[in-house]
């Protein structure tokens, strides 16, 4: 089908993969400069804090900070700042521009990185599916839905490490697919080995990725058998891969103040497998929000599909890539529902699903007559239209700002206050206020006086509530308007009698 609408433009993998590239970036400008204020905007808010602490303050890579100093996230005062999750090379290498080109905005530039490691996913991911096929049309395909599913258009361009944590993962899957071709000296193949550090990277993202194991067993027995997976250069991939992850991991015990609790995100509200569990996974997410509804047609023939140059071996990789993703559902299971940038990893996936269901369907109707063949292609397409309309429709929403109170007061703030002042942004618990500040401090309010103690300056609310109008009888107002109140408490009110 796809090499008949475009035999003379888009006839070699060369040209499709630029023409998919082309495709996948102009969505994903979409309200790019908006300030860290949409949806998941407080993770948003921390992962960006620490590439903003890096550009004021010098890079240390090993010293993460970040701008909440509450207990909220680890149960600890955290008056130092350390954000010790994913070791922060990307925010690294974004500080490092930003230091030497201070005009570039934090915000647009971040998204820009993000942007560009979901192109080179895209280019993984097809490269992936043509290796292994050894079919231009499916690879485009897949290509194609992974350009343009509407909530992998919203999740490349965040300020989140998803878009990196795939990148490097689909290119890790790539390269060892590509390097175990060569049965007898796979670990001669430099791909071996670029696998390693880019499964190392993953790793150093998300540990997430260790639920990809299925997918890379069956890639290694599929080409080179049980016997050469006890060859030596598998000790050596396993330290590449693991190592600096494990050394993170021991290196961040030192500051368990930065370390955000995370039982949580296993079971803590006892909802594995239970309906609720269901339902808001394989309904809400990925048969409404994900597929748009529809696209659960295509995607549940793309699973089961069987025929048409979509080898057995490859039909198998595809279930154990489903097996490793269903544990990690099961495993990670209150994380997963509580957040819907949780199931990101899922986005590759679903790319091939729906381009293996789209091409076995038109396939089927090749063998049917005039009239009913032409029927049957229009039902198709519009099944695979209102797949990306519909979920457009529940995912356009997450592109808006939904504070703009935040946002304008925050640039109020950032003119009116000492660059280093410590404030109190209540926004119970939420950091989106206390990123706009682009001061350190705490999210939230109440035990005013002990945050003073700590070091809170001032104290910032959109919202003129009792605590607000107590504060305010107490400490100097510096400006107060129907938006917003700022309040000094290092300085006492003068009530005269």
């Amino acid at each position: 089908m796809i090499k008949q609408l475009f035999k003379n433009h888009l006839n070699t993998t060369k040209k499709q993969i630029l023409f998919l590239v082309f495709l996948a970036f102009i969505p994903r400008l979409y309200r790019i400069t908006n300030p860290v204020a949409d949806w998941h905007a407080f993770r948003q808010a921390d992962t960006a804090s620490v590439t903003r602490e890096y550009v004021k303050n010098g890079i240390d890579i090993l010293h993460p900070h970040y701008h909440d100093l509450s207990n909220i996230q680890s149960g600890q005062d955290n008056l130092e700042g350390f954000r010790m999750v994913e070791f922060p090379f990307i925010n690294v290498l974004i500080a490092g521009i930003l230091r030497l080109v201070p005009i570039l905005p934090l915000v647009a530039t971040s998204r820009i990185f993000s942007v560009f490691a979901s192109l080179g996913t895209l280019v993984f991911l097809y490269k992936f599916v043509y290796l292994s096929t050894k079919d231009i049309n499916l690879a485009f395909l897949s290509g194609l839905f992974f350009a343009l599913i509407p909530y992998s258009i919203y999740y490349s361009r965040v300020i989140l490490p998803e878009p990196f944590f795939l990148f490097f993962s689909m290119g890790s899957i790539f390269f060892l697919s590509k390097a175990v071709k060569n049965k007898n000296k796979f670990y001669k193949n430099k791909s071996f080995w670029i696998s390693a550090v880019f499964l190392s990277a993953s790793f150093l993202l998300k540990p997430f990725v260790a639920f990809l194991a299925p997918l890379y067993l069956l890639i290694i027995l599929q080409n080179i058998g049980w016997k050469k997976l006890f060859h030596w250069s598998w000790i050596i991939y396993a330290v590449i891969s693991l190592l600096p992850f494990l050394l993170w991991r021991d290196w961040i015990l030192q500051f368990p103040s930065g370390i955000p609790a995370s039982d949580w995100l296993f079971n803590s509200n006892l909802i594995r497998f239970r309906p609720a569990w269901f339902r808001w996974l394989f309904y809400e997410r990925f048969t409404k929000l994900i597929l748009g509804y529809t696209g659960i047609i295509l995607a549940t023939v793309g699973l089961f599909n069987n025929k048409y140059k979509t080898k057995k071996s490859f039909k198998n990789i595809l279930w154990a890539w489903g097996f490793g993703l269903l544990a990690y559902l099961s495993i990670i299971a209150t994380g997963n529902v509580q957040h819907d940038y949780y199931q990101v990893i899922f986005v590759p996936f679903f790319s091939i699903l729906l381009g293996v269901g789209l091409q076995t369907l038109w396939k089927k109707t090749t063998t049917l007559k005039n009239n009913l063949q032409k029927l049957a292609q229009i039902f198709i397409i519009l099944i695979t239209v209102s797949s990306l309309l519909l979920a457009w429709k529940n995912v356009s929403g997450y592109f808006n700002v939904n504070h703009w109170e935040y946002v304008e007061t925050g640039e109020r703030i950032d003119k009116l206050l000492p660059k280093d002042a410590k404030v109190i942004a209540t926004a119970f618990g939420d950091t989106i206020f206390l990123f706009q500040t682009n001061r350190t401090g705490w999210p939230i309010g109440f035990e005013i006086e002990d945050k003073i103690e700590k070091g809170a300056q001032y104290y910032i609310s959109t919202s003129y509530d009792d605590e607000a109008r107590n504060l305010e009888k107490t400490y100097t107002t510096i400006e107060k308007t129907s938006d917003y109140i700022i309040i000094d408490l290092t300085k006492k009110e003068i009530i005269e009698e």
